[in-house]
């Protein structure tokens, strides 16, 4: 009995020593991994972006588009403000949407993006402050996610992976 015990343990260790031979030959080799990681954050910032662009353009078309309400019923506080308060909201919203998107697709004043993920932290901000204000902190969760996601975008877009005028795209010195 110890004597299988004992032949388990040794055909283990082979195994695992023939494994960490195998890895540390084939998956540590750089021409394997198909992605950098520059890749990688600017697939991450065009999701971000992507992803933010289309939650603000969702809440413009909703602030904008329809009656009061309708809206009220979904949000409470939208029956509870001016109707001036809403649908100024809703202009910041398809701004930030547009913003975000447009003038990185387009290359045409892509530093404009970095502003408008900007504007749209300092929106979430403010509708964090607001909310809580009120005492519904249950309605923040989204904005807090909108507001990590604007933040990241800035980071990303003003640091690390940045959209250049013209087609270039380069990452940043530093």
């Amino acid at each position: 009995m110890r004597d299988s015990k004992l032949r388990l343990v040794t055909e283990f260790d082979i195994d695992s020593a023939a494994f960490q031979m195998f890895w540390k030959t084939n998956m540590t080799n750089s021409s394997l991994l198909p992605v950098s990681n520059g890749r990688i954050l600017r697939i991450c910032l065009w999701a971000a972006q992507i992803l933010v662009s289309g939650f603000f353009a969702l809440a413009a078309s909703m602030k904008i588009g329809m009656s009061i309400e309708p809206l009220a019923k979904i949000f409470p506080w939208m029956g509870q403000v001016p109707s001036w308060v809403v649908r100024g909201t809703g202009i910041f919203d398809l701004a930030g949407a547009l913003g975000l998107v447009l003038p990185a697709v387009t290359r045409v004043a892509p530093r404009l993006t970095i502003w408008a993920a900007w504007g749209c932290s300092g929106l979430q901000f403010c509708a964090i402050l607001f909310h809580f204000s009120r005492g519904e902190a249950v309605a923040t969760p989204l904005n807090f996610i909108l507001l990590a996601l604007s933040l990241f975008i800035v980071w990303g877009r003003s640091l690390k992976a940045s959209i250049y005028a013209g087609g270039s795209l380069r990452k940043t010195p530093g």
